[in-house]
């Protein structure tokens, strides 16, 4: 029979490795500077619902695989696969969020941040640029949604407030954590199809099958 030292020593061992488990997730999409941007990020790891956690699921529309829809109703983003899958991450999505067909014109890494008039007058003072960084709003990556040639001023990015992950609280813009938007960032391709579904065009045809 084991000592009373010994399962001490071992129920220590255990929750010391539950500590150790507790800090961000690296992947191997994530950079040098992402390890370094996210070994110590400004806020705390914030709990995310099941519903919400990226995986993968069944997709019954007819986008092609590499395209990505956003479902703002359901604060949903998804990256079309082959075979009638897609990957589903969850979103924070615009009050009044935009709707449309656009494409991706460009993407960035770890963006800096230049507030409008509109942002400064809502959120209080700002500087004029804020760099790139894991205190800035947009988070590790950028994807700029074009339509017709030109900048909507629309984007899908990363966010430094990963708990508001399923609400609609942001300016318009598509936001996912930054481990999501890092792992979106390396599957889509400059010039993909991006559909954004506006109320009441939800996708109610997509379940969820197997978590990723």
């Amino acid at each position: 029979m084991p000592s009373v030292r010994g399962i001490v020593v071992v129920l220590t061992g255990l929750l010391l490795a539950g500590c150790m488990q507790s800090g961000p997730v690296f992947d191997a999409n994530f950079t040098a500077r992402d390890r370094q941007q996210l070994a110590n990020p400004p806020y705390q790891q914030a709990w995310i619902a099941p519903a919400y956690r990226r995986q993968v699921v069944d997709y019954h529309r007819k986008e092609s695989p590499g395209s990505i829809l956003v479902d703002t109703d359901a604060r949903y983003v998804y990256y079309v696969l082959p075979d009638g899958k897609a990957i589903r991450y969850g979103a924070i999505v615009g009050e009044k969020p935009w709707a449309g067909v656009a494409s991706v014109g460009h993407k960035e890494e770890w963006p800096g941040w230049t507030p409008t008039e509109g942002e400064k007058r809502r959120l209080g003072p700002l500087p004029n640029y804020v760099e790139g960084g894991a205190s800035n709003p947009m988070g590790a990556r950028a994807l700029y949604l074009y339509a017709d040639g030109k900048d909507t001023l629309y984007r899908i990015h990363g966010t430094n407030q990963p708990g508001w992950i399923g609400h609609a609280i942001s300016s318009g813009c598509i936001r996912l954590t930054n481990e999501d938007v890092i792992d979106l960032y390396s599957r889509v391709k400059t010039g993909a199809l991006v559909v954004v579904l506006g109320p009441n065009q939800g996708v109610s045809r997509v379940a969820s099958a197997d978590s990723r």
